[in-house]
């Protein structure tokens, strides 16, 4: 069964917080982090969630009117038992659509070998490193998504 991707709603902000701890350990937003982001939640400023009767992963969107034309992917993730099913692209091909005749950015970690991976396969390129980015000292690559309308 393919889950839904739909909205975030309030209730799903349990789920989310602990999945991202989950996925990022000491770099996972705090509870106050997911409350300002659903605060923030409007055209500009989209979370969409992988649903199978359970949040098994989300994806948060920032539109422009921050920066015009450019859109960053803030966060992603999949829950790990539910990796390489699928999920990942499923959250990246609902996001993209939203990004039409836009540049898309994101940040990774530079050993996250199957992220760069997922990303390079929507057609993401390497741009630029952030040295040192991380909180464990690692860095991060800057990818770019460009497709015209």
């Amino acid at each position: 069964m393919r889950p839904a991707i739909r909205a975030a709603r309030a209730d799903d902000q349990p789920a989310l917080v602990a999945l991202d701890e989950l996925c990022f350990g000491p770099e996972a937003w705090s509870t106050v982090g997911w409350s300002d982001e659903f605060e923030r939640v409007s055209e500009d400023r989209v979370i969409l969630v992988a649903d199978e009767g359970a949040v098994v992963g989300y994806v948060v969107l920032l539109l422009p009117p921050v920066v015009e034309d450019v859109v960053e992917v803030l966060r992603i993730a999949v829950a790990p038992d539910e990796r390489r099913t699928g999920i990942g692209g499923q959250l990246m091909t609902a996001a993209l659509e939203r990004c039409a005749g836009r540049t898309v950015l994101l940040e990774v970690a530079l050993s996250n070998e199957s992220a760069r991976g997922l990303y390079a396969g929507f057609g993401f390129e390497e741009i630029s490193r952030r040295r040192g980015y991380y909180g464990d000292g690692e860095d991060a690559v800057i990818m770019r998504w460009r497709i015209d309308e």
